[in-house]
């Protein structure tokens, strides 16, 4: 479960907000790193169901939680979810939230039970 590709069309308008601004000055060219950046996060950013487990994907990496790791989902105040392991930490499960979980209890094949 991904992010939607809609979230690059203001990807597409920072990254042609920022040209003028990055061809001002020889330095400023950094400043067109940012809208990569974004359209990498939007890209990558996401939550992965599968036999295996869990896997949860950020910008920099990922954390795999297996089925036999799991002790159950959290969440927060902020109604994001959070995966629970036997070992007592938490894993966030990035643009997922509470109205998501009977999606991911149908993606889970029965290993996170649906309930209403």
């Amino acid at each position: 479960m991904r992010m939607s590709r809609t979230a690059l069309l203001p990807v597409v308008f920072l990254l042609v907000c920022a040209i003028p601004l990055a061809f001002a000055a020889t330095w400023t060219l950094v400043f067109l790193l940012l809208p990569l950046l974004v359209a990498a996060w939007v890209l990558r950013v996401g939550v992965d169901v599968d036999d295996d487990g869990i896997t949860a994907r950020s910008l920099a990496g990922h954390r795999t939680v297996g089925w036999t790791e799991l002790a159950g989902i959290r969440v927060s105040e902020r109604r994001e979810l959070w995966l629970v392991t036997t070992g007592g930490t938490e894993v966030r499960l990035p643009v997922l939230r509470a109205r998501d979980l009977p999606r991911l209890a149908a993606l889970s094949g029965g290993r996170i039970p649906q309930t209403q």
